[in-house]
């Protein structure tokens, strides 16, 4: 592979991985209920609004689900993948293999997102339990709903909260499942954003 090729491959993904970490931040916030004041989400907002808005009127929100936005993570993964494709061999890859391997990639984002988010929540509520930070209260509207139903299953011991290391066991258990899966399905990891 040339150096010009790997760069382009590099900035199609570097920059597809980071859009998708918006739009899938933006569906987190409405499955979260989280605050749409804080000015991180203010920010998802306004980068997400302009595809978005006329998405929304063909797929409008379901409760707190936003299909607009998984309809747009996947635009973005088809793109991402189809260029990153036409760069480096000058061919498209098959629909279908594009779609399964976008929907792999998104999946792979999404819990890479709650691994490090819940990471990142875990080690501030040791080092800074009172911060204000709005990426720190974000971070814990996002996390705390994932969190709840394993709370309920294993309730806090002295001050202790164990539900997040099951948490990490489940989010490792789905991330090996995917990893295999797109083994299965020959996905090119230079091609797919979130992949791991």
């Amino acid at each position: 592979m040339s150096t010009v090729t790997e760069i382009s491959i590099y900035l199609i993904q570097a920059i597809a991985n980071f859009y998708l970490l918006i739009v899938l931040i933006r569906l987190m916030l409405q499955l979260a209920k989280a605050n749409f004041y804080n000015p991180i989400s203010q920010f998802v907002v306004k980068a997400t609004a302009l595809p978005l808005t006329p998405l929304q009127k063909l797929l409008p929100p379901i409760k707190n689900f936003n299909s607009a936005c998984l309809v747009l993570a996947l635009l973005v993964q088809l793109i991402a993948i189809q260029a990153s494709a036409l760069v480096y061999s000058g061919a498209l890859v098959p629909i279908t293999a594009s779609l399964s391997w976008a929907l792999l990639g998104i999946a792979s984002l999404m819990l890479n997102i709650y691994f490090y988010g819940l990471f990142i929540v875990i080690i501030l509520s040791w080092v800074a339990p009172q911060s204000h930070n709005p990426l720190i209260a974000l971070l814990w509207q996002l996390m705390d709903p994932v969190m709840a139903p394993f709370r309920k299953l294993i309730p806090p011991m002295g001050g202790l909260d164990l539900s997040p290391i099951v948490l990490f066991l489940l989010i490792n258990v789905l991330r090996i499942f995917i990893r295999n899966v797109a083994g299965a399905t020959q996905v090119i990891p230079l091609f797919v954003p979130g992949i791991m």
